[in-house]
C-alpha cells in the first residue's frame, strides 16, 4: 500500500500521528489524552477480534494502491485471489484499491469471503467495491495483528513502502519463530529479482540474516503454483494446530 507524505501543514492529522507526538502544537492536550488513547486502541482490537472471529485460513494480499487494471499484475492478483476463493479461502486486504481491489475482486468472483481492513489516512481511500466485510482502523499496528492472526499466508504483489512494510513485518515474525507454517510468496519475479539478490548477496552474505532465512520467501509468477504453496501450507497449518470439536 502505497502512502504519502503527512508533512504539510493542511493535511489532515491521523491518529497514529497523534500517538507517536509528531504534532508538537497538541503536546499539551497529548499528554492530558493518553490514558483514554489506550482505550480507543483496545477498542480497535475488540472490534476486528469480534468481526473476525468466524475466519480460517485467510489469505492476505498487498500491493500497491496505485495499480491500474491495465497492469498486468492487477489481472494476476484478480486470478490469484479467484482461484484461492474456490478452494476455501477467504481473502483479505487493506480494503483500498489498486491490487487490493483486484483481490478483492477476485474473491467475489471465486465466491469467497472478501474482506477490508482500511486505515484512517491523511489522504482520501476509500474501501472499494469488493470488499464484503469492512472494519476501520486509525492505527496501523492494530490492523498488521489483524493481517497475521487471520491469515495462513501472505501473497506480495509488486507494491511501495506500504508493502515492504508489511513483507518485513511478516518475515521477522516468522524468523522468530512468533508464527510458524506460514509462507510469504512474493509474487513478481522480474519486480522482486533485485530484492532477492540483495538479501542474498548483501544482507546474508555480511552475516546480517542467516542463509536459511532466505528460504522464508517464495518468487512465482503462477496464481496456480501460489495457490498450491497456500494449500499446503494449510494443511501443515491443521497438523500442527487441530481444531477441537465443540462440546456440549
Amino acid at each position: 500500500m502505497s502512502q504519502r507524505s503527512s508533512g504539510s501543514p493542511s493535511t489532515p492529522v491521523t491518529e497514529d500521528e497523534r500517538l507517536l507526538a509528531q504534532v508538537p502544537r497538541e503536546r499539551r492536550s497529548f499528554v492530558k489524552t493518553d490514558s483514554w488513547r489506550v482505550l480507543r486502541i483496545m477498542g480497535e482490537f475488540v472490534e476486528g477480534f469480534d468481526t473476525l472471529s468466524d475466519v480460517y485460513s485467510a489469505v492476505t494480499v498487498f500491493g500497491s494502491a496505485r495499480a491500474t487494471p491495465e497492469d498486468p499484475y492487477y489481472e494476476k492478483a484478480v486470478e490469484t485471489a479467484r482461484l484461492l476463493a474456490r478452494e476455501g479461502f477467504p481473502i483479505i486486504t487493506g480494503g483500498g484499491p489498486g491490487i487490493m481491489e483486484a483481490a478483492n475482486r477476485g474473491c467475489q468472483e471465486g465466491n469467497g469471503l472478501s474482506i477490508g481492513c482500511n486505515i484512517e489516512l491523511p489522504f482520501e481511500q476509500g474501501l472499494n467495491a469488493y470488499v464484503e466485510r469492512a472494519i476501520n482502523f486509525r492505527y496501523f499496528f492494530v490492523r498488521k495483528t489483524m493481517f497475521v492472526k487471520y491469515s495462513t499466508a501472505f501473497i506480495v504483489f509488486p507494491g511501495g513502502y506500504g508493502t515492504m512494510d508489511e513483507l518485513f513485518e511478516a518475515l521477522t515474525l516468522i524468523q522468530t519463530g512468533k508464527v510458524k507454517h506460514f509462507p510469504v510468496i512474493l509474487f513478481g519475479e522480474s519486480y522482486w529479482r533485485g530484492l532477492a539478490e540483495w538479501l542474498r548477496d548483501r544482507v546474508a552474505g555480511e552475516g546480517k540474516i542467516a542463509t536459511t532465512d532466505l528460504t522464508l520467501l517464495t518468487i512465482t509468477d503462477s496464481p496456480r503454483e501460489a495457490v498450491a504453496i497456500v494449500r499446503k501450507a494449510r494443511e501443515s497449518r491443521a497438523k500442527a494446530y487441530p481444531i477441537e470439536a465443540p462440546r456440549d
